[in-house]
């Protein structure tokens, strides 16, 4: 059956290349390199026509002998050197100085010219006309009398002008051409430039992606599984009189597996499943998004049952209003309109069901979010630890693995990791194995990974004076002791002060805890351990350094949150601008209060800065310690750790036993030069 089916798609690719050449009916298909072909010939006919009328070019010594004898009956001056010459009918047909001339001629009483001659300058020619006629009068005949037809080369003039002209229509024609084949397939015209460019898969392109490849988010998985077995059996719900979601809005932070999901439900459900992103819709166009939405309904209606998937729907999404150009139209809000009128337009039994994904759902319209539209919305957070043994379980499966490597202890060494962090060290551990020449992939392997993942590439050509390298050292001990005798600071892991990345020259990494809400202490003690690099610096060297940047950047941040934001601070109250600062361009509090602010959080700072200063004095003979210990081996593990300045003297929670929010990834404080 397998075989089967990959000859039927050969056949039908051989048929749909056919189609490509010929029109839809079968027939040749038509092309404007026609048109330009035969505008071509025309004018190259139109310039050989005029060497085809019997025309013969003739000298000023035999226009002077025709003259004298009464041969011209006309002598037309078409420039200003040339003449069309007539010879009367009697003289062309009985004088012999014509004999070859009529010999050619086909019609002899053709009224187009006999002769062409150069006439000369005016000055020139005007005297031998007087002579002439002087002659022809004295022997009765009737003088010649110049006709003026200042014609030019009618030719070369339609070239002058046309030409030009034909140009800019063809390249025009071009660039529609190109267009209406990015809206609506090779070879679309500009009609087809608000056709939907969503991407299909029914039976014929299936989705090879299930539920099984999609780990860490079960209680996800069993949402939109409703949605896949209403396709399946529809009448299940209806003839209950319930109705399906119109729309299913997948958010979540970037990474987690929001597109995977929908992939994985359109191959699950074997329905047709449309697929677009948000920015396909926008076009320099006015009404080109506005135009595809319509298009796209249009054809999951036809389609039905079917799924519509928009990722990145925040490109059209966006709260209508904010930041609008007085006067101005914005295509942006023609093509939101749409697709909520569209979004009411179908009704609820037909089977067509919108997905949407998105990382910024505090952005999107409110009039998309209600219900009627997107009705439910599923949160895709980050994986907890038995999620992320789940993930590195999935692309295990793809790498050799050593039976040492489990993927229990790997989630506990990326905790605040999600999919596409997992996924990316697990491909970086299969390449460093490779790059070792090893059979299978190690867990030292998966140690360097996450080594590259989190600090960066590591810089063994940095050369770094020992002077700096001392004070890199008390620098990442200073952290070090900080974190560990600080009850609510993150357990450490490792100490390094081996260069990493662009800029880092060390760096300590500790162990978030698996955490839902945050206390007070705990973001102070963060604080207090940020500050240990640049407090350590001033408790030995009595000197600071740059260093501590990126620290100093961090608390900044975290100290501006805690009282602008979590309203931790007794001074300013319990007020949160988060929203406010979101929704206006404008400060939403008074100069008196962003004074007040500024104040508290330096403070605040101050007062850790110090407490970390106080701490370090108190623990100086382990703070020289681990410092030595890092200038002889550069990494220190948590058992070198205990080995050197003691245990910890509190008690570190089990992963994922505790209460606070995760942070987005191991904690790292880098050391800049």
């Amino acid at each position: 059956m397998e075989q089967e089916q990959k000859n039927k798609n050969k056949r039908d690719d051989e048929q749909n290349e056919q189609r490509g050449e010929q029109g839809g009916d079968g027939m040749p298909r038509f092309s404007f390199m026609w048109i330009y072909i035969l505008i071509g010939l025309a004018l190259l006919g139109l310039q050989m026509a005029k060497f085809m009328g019997g025309s013969q070019k003739a000298t000023m010594v035999d226009l002077d002998k025709w003259a004298r004898k009464g041969h011209v009956d006309r002598l037309v001056i078409t420039g200003e050197s040339e003449a069309q010459i007539y010879i009367n009918r009697d003289s062309l047909l009985s004088s012999k100085d014509h004999e070859k001339l009529k010999a050619e001629l086909k019609d002899p009483n053709s009224k187009l010219p006999q002769y062409v001659v150069n006439i000369g300058k005016p000055e020139v020619f005007q005297p031998w006309l007087k002579e002439v006629n002087d002659v022809l009068l004295k022997d009765k005949k009737q003088k010649i009398i110049p006709e003026n037809d200042p014609q030019t080369n009618w030719t070369s003039t339609l070239l002058t002008y046309l030409l030009p002209l034909l140009i800019f229509v063809a390249i025009w024609l071009i660039i529609l051409r190109r267009m209406g084949g990015g809206a609506g397939g090779p070879g679309a015209q500009i009609f087809n430039i608000g056709k939907s460019k969503a991407t299909l898969f029914d039976n014929n392109t299936k989705v090879n992606i299930t539920f099984a490849d999609v780990a860490g988010l079960d209680e996800a998985k069993e949402e939109v599984m409703e949605v896949v077995d209403f396709l399946k059996n529809p009448k299940k719900y209806t003839t209950l009189g319930g109705k399906i979601p119109k729309g299913v809005l997948l958010v979540g932070p970037p990474g987690t597996g929001k597109t995977l999901l929908a992939k994985a439900v359109a191959g699950e459900a074997g329905a047709p499943f449309f697929s677009i992103s948000g920015s396909d819709f926008v076009e320099m166009f006015v009404g080109v998004g506005a135009s595809r939405v319509r298009d796209l309904f249009r054809q999951a209606r036809e389609k039905a049952p079917c799924i519509i998937f928009i990722d990145e729907i925040d490109a059209i999404g966006r709260a209508r209003g904010r930041g609008a150009i007085q006067g101005g139209n914005d295509e942006r809000e023609n093509t939101l309109n749409q697709l909520l009128v569209e979004m009411d337009g179908f009704p609820t039994d037909k089977g067509v069901i919108l997905m949407a994904a998105t990382n910024r759902p505090d952005i999107l319209d409110q009039a998309l979010m209600r219900p009627g539209r997107f009705d439910r919305q599923i949160g895709i957070g980050r994986p907890d630890l038995n999620g992320r043994a789940q993930i590195f379980e999935v692309h295990m499966k793809n790498i050799k693995v050593s039976p040492e490597v489990t993927a229990l202890a790997l989630s506990e060494m990326t905790p605040g990791f999600v999919g596409a962090d997992i996924a990316n060290v697990c491909n970086e551990a299969a390449l460093i194995a490779a790059r070792r020449n090893k059979k299978a992939v190690d867990m030292d392997d998966f140690n360097y990974a996450l080594d590259k993942v989190i600090g960066g590439l590591e810089k063994k050509n940095k050369i770094i004076s020992p002077e700096e390298k001392q004070i890199i050292a008390y620098h990442e001990a200073g952290h070090a002791i900080c974190g560990w005798f600080l009850e609510y600071a993150h357990p450490l892991v490792k100490v390094t002060i081996v260069p990493r990345g662009l800029a880092a020259l060390g760096y300590a990494q500790y162990l978030p805890k698996e955490q839902y809400i945050t206390r007070k202490e705990k973001l102070l003690d963060d604080i207090c351990m940020t500050l240990g690099g640049r407090a350590a610096e001033s408790v030995i060297f009595d000197k600071i350094s740059t260093g501590a940047q990126s620290d100093l950047d961090h608390i900044t941040r975290l100290g501006y949150d805690m009282i602008i934001n979590y309203g931790m601070n007794e001074k300013v109250g319990n007020v949160s601008f988060y929203s406010l600062l979101n929704e206006s361009y404008t400060r939403p509090f008074s100069e008196q209060t962003a004074y007040l602010i500024d104040q508290e959080v330096k403070r605040m700072i101050d007062e850790q800065y110090d407490r970390a200063k106080s701490l370090l004095r108190e623990k100086r003979k382990e703070l020289d310690a681990l410092a030595k210990a890092l200038l002889e081996k550069e990494v220190l593990h948590r058992a070198d750790l205990e080995r050197i300045i003691g245990k910890r003297p509190f008690i570190d929670p089990t992963p994922g036993e505790s209460a606070s929010v995760p942070e987005v990834q191991p904690e790292q404080r880098d050391d800049e030069e």
